[in-house]
């Protein structure tokens, strides 16, 4: 972040929907940088570690309307950043589309400045290797990767009506301090690891995520009504990830075994994210550009 970015955002005030991995480094940030900061969340003891920061908490449903009237005065800055907590299809549905639903409507209300909607590259359904910018179709994926979509079309038909301006971002996968489960399988002993390591992994350090946000909230008056892929600059497979922290580690590379994954990462597509609108538009560049700097910090943090 620019050092006088204290300076641009003096006085305005941020509403974060969604105050997990992501949002909750947001609002520390943005109250060492002295913005008014409110968080609305469905856990109380996450409300509770965010108000003994100095945040103004709510604690409540994001897809009902009862928290409204405790945001009467909207805001400058808002992001949504809701993970989907469970429930599948139908649960993804409620926090996604039921809850932005419930931000615009609130914000027909109350005067929203910027508004950053954090989505995923999931919604690609592209694979075969192939280089994927923010205009490769969203039609044909998963059933949860449908629901984002579903969900970026209502602010594509609402937004516009209830707020300055409004971004999307598509981010990649997620990992940073406290988030590297492939590290801490390999440091546990694991000679095996199940799927293929010739797949490529698109990632995005939190750290990157939250300067990608903050360079849309600083984008110039004229910038909006845009999607951003938020990805590094080094897609890497599997395999070379895996056998680079394995040596960091002093142990053997993993085998694959070959089959499909469990969970998430069974629907997996090869394919190379591209980041260059967001570099060329928002001036945006990846501290960690490739999954060698990120890991080298958090495998140095985590010997400790």
């Amino acid at each position: 972040m620019h050092p006088d970015a204290h300076l641009f955002f003096r006085g305005q005030h941020l509403v974060v929907f969604g105050a997990g991995y992501v949002g909750g480094e947001v609002i520390r940030q943005a109250l060492a940088l002295g913005l008014k900061t409110t968080a609305l969340t469905r856990n109380p003891t996450r409300a509770a570690e965010l108000s003994a920061l100095g945040a103004a908490t709510i604690v409540a449903d994001l897809a009902t309307d009862g928290w409204h009237g405790q945001l009467a005065g909207g805001a400058d800055l808002v992001l949504d950043c809701v993970g989907a907590g469970g429930g599948g299809v139908e649960g993804y549905r409620h926090t996604y589309v039921d809850g932005l639903r419930s931000i615009l409507a609130w914000a027909a209300r109350a005067p929203v400045g910027t508004f950053v909607y954090t989505s995923s590259t999931s919604v690609y359904p592209q694979a075969g290797g192939m280089q994927v910018t923010e205009d490769a179709p969203t039609l044909g994926g998963r059933d949860t990767a449908q629901v984002l979509v579903e969900a970026e079309d209502v602010i594509r038909a609402l937004g516009d009506g209830v707020c300055r301006r409004w971004f999307i971002l598509r981010l990649a996968g997620i990992y940073g301090p406290g988030r590297h489960q492939l590290l801490d399988q390999l440091r546990t002993g694991a000679a095996e690891l199940p799927g293929s390591g010739d797949h490529h992994l698109n990632l995005i350090h939190r750290d990157d995520i939250c300067a990608a946000i903050w360079a849309a909230f600083a984008a110039p008056a004229a910038i909006g009504r845009l999607i951003f892929n938020v990805a590094d600059d080094g897609a890497a497979t599997r395999a070379e990830l895996a056998a680079w922290l394995a040596a960091r580690l002093g142990r053997p590379a993993p085998r694959f075994a070959g089959e499909a994954p469990t969970g998430r990462a069974r629907a997996a597509h090869d394919r190379l994210i591209v980041n260059e609108r967001l570099k060329a538009t928002l001036g945006w560049r990846p501290h960690f550009p490739t999954f060698r700097e990120g890991y080298e910090k958090i495998v140095s943090i985590t010997a400790d």
